[in-house]
């Protein structure tokens, strides 16, 4: 029963629902920055490009297979310059958001310092004058 008892702990902790949380917001937001690269921008590439279908732009090379066959291989490399573009806008919103995250921490964990006490010797010295009075 404690095993059970300290699983609960460990899935209610606030970092783990905090990550949980974090993989459903980034997963909806890859989404959408794939949506926003090819609905969009690879569109736009393709007007820009005389209306070439970027998804047809491979290379194709003959490929000798064991048995002594011959096979067509296909490197789909527009597609990967598609991928490494969604990684880059989600990287750099990512990294905008990390530091907007960090620039709002960085100002509640700085809060104005208080006025600094006199110090002991201060206070001595301030009693001793009064004494001579």
């Amino acid at each position: 029963m404690s095993i059970l008892k300290e699983f609960r702990d460990f899935a209610m902790k606030g970092n783990v629902i905090d990550l949980a949380v974090g993989v459903v917001i980034g997963s909806a937001f890859g989404k959408i920055v794939s949506s926003l690269v090819s609905d969009i921008i690879m569109p736009i590439i393709g007007f820009l490009t005389a209306w070439v279908d970027v998804k047809d732009l491979v290379y194709t090379f003959q490929a000798p297979v064991l048995d002594g066959s011959i096979k067509m291989v296909e490197l789909k490399w527009w597609m990967f310059i598609q991928t490494m573009l969604d990684f880059i806008i989600i990287a750099f919103a990512i990294f905008i958001f990390i530091k907007l995250i960090s620039k709002a921490t960085r100002k509640k964990q700085n809060p104005e310092t208080p006025p600094a006490w006199p110090t002991e010797l201060e206070l001595l010295t301030e009693i001793r004058d009064l004494l001579k009075k």
